[in-house]
């Protein structure tokens, strides 16, 4: 155990930010890579694989797991934390996300939104008082406010009716979470606004001024274009406290994570190291590399020599291909490391750039080896 949430900015290097912040479960160096643990679990990983990768905090689901196993059950099992047998911090995103993807049928009022169940249709109402509930019952260091999410594109009328309800339902969030949460975990809010930057710009003053703990940038990487989000992300975060860290939820692809950082985000959540991992995709310096590819069959190289992760030095190309080919749960297992490694190198390589004031530099390396592409064949 640590002691109750803070934040400290250690260095920065234009906007790109080298921070800390302490949770009841341990520290988390930022800027921070956050594996997806959706039902309690990053898909096909052990808790040791994941803290072996180095994986510092991990995102559980609110959505899933209210549902499955629920919330109630987890809590009066030890917690998410012991649940899954993870020590670290977990952050837990409110479901707002997931009712959007997930559910078909779905009602949103001022009071609540009103969701079909995709397991077993049964209709079920989530507040913003019981999504903090779920979360305070979870045990999550990190909590976040419910929210709605749009699709982009959308109409500007939408965006803005989902972005005042959004306001709306973070001060009832709060409230929520200042009667229920446990003493040292935090709550963030988050900004919504679609792809209208007076929209988002009113957002972010509206939350700074409700004082959370920490700021999320929601509602990206929804369907817009990378330059886009890009684009959003440089307008919103010079409004944000430079004392609070700063999240851009649910990015993304290496080059997203690198661009973003250099617009002063902190933290980032995705799928993408073990979805691709599980499709035979994997990510290294030389930029993403197919395994599923024929080429790959005869290649006794390594994914990469050099990496500091024993699993991509160890593996030659032609076997991980195999493993994809028979379609054997091995292959999906060691690519999802070998990805999340990755991840979490390139995050402690912004960090010590950062540090030394060399982020453009390294920025540049980074871009030159993913163009560079994979090496030829032997």
């Amino acid at each position: 155990m640590s002691g109750p949430f803070s934040f400290s900015l250690m260095a920065t290097d234009c906007a790109a930010r080298r921070g800390e912040f302490v949770t009841p479960h341990g520290r988390v160096q930022t800027p921070a890579f956050m594996p997806v643990g959706t039902q309690g679990t990053v898909k096909g990983l052990s808790p040791d694989d994941v803290r072996g990768t180095g994986t510092e905090i991990v995102l559980g689901n609110t959505y899933h797991l209210m549902l499955r196993p629920g919330a109630e059950r987890v809590a009066a099992l030890g917690g998410l934390h012991k649940f899954m047998n993870w020590s670290l911090p977990i952050l837990t995103d409110s479901g707002g996300f997931q009712v959007m993807s997930l559910s078909e049928l779905r009602k949103v009022d001022e009071r609540a939104v009103t969701f079909r169940s995709h397991l077993d249709g049964t209709m079920i109402e989530l507040t913003p008082e019981r999504a903090i509930e779920i979360q305070v019952l979870l045990g999550a260091d990190i909590a976040m406010q419910l929210d709605e999410c749009l699709r982009l594109p959308a109409s500007r009328q939408g965006i803005d009716r989902a972005m005042q309800l959004s306001l709306r339902w973070a001060e009832r969030s709060k409230r929520a979470f200042e009667i229920k949460a446990r003493k040292g975990h935090a709550l963030f809010g988050i900004i919504q606004g679609g792809d209208d930057p007076t929209l988002r710009s009113q957002s972010a003053r509206a939350l700074t001024d409700m004082d959370f703990q920490g700021y999320a940038i929601g509602g990206l990487a929804v369907g817009e274009p990378q330059e886009v989000m890009l684009r959003i992300v440089a307008e919103t975060t010079p409004m944000l406290p430079a004392e609070r860290p700063r999240y851009l939820m649910g990015v993304g692809t290496p080059h997203d994570l690198i661009e973003a950082v250099a617009r002063g985000i902190d933290m980032f959540d995705c799928v993408l190291p073990t979805r691709n991992g599980r499709h035979g995709m994997a990510f290294t310096r030389y930029g993403a590399i197919n395994l599923a590819n024929a080429r790959h069959a005869n290649d006794p190289r390594p994914l990469d020599a050099e990496s500091p992760h024993p699993t991509a030095r160890t593996y030659s190309r032609a076997y991980l291909h195999h493993l994809i080919k028979a379609n054997e749960i091995l292959g999906a297992v060691l690519l999802s490391t070998i990805n999340l490694a990755y991840y979490q190198t390139l995050m402690a390589g912004i960090r010590t750039a950062i540090v030394a004031r060399r982020f453009a530099a390294f920025r540049e390396y980074i871009m030159e080896g993913w163009e560079l592409g994979d090496l030829p064949a032997l």
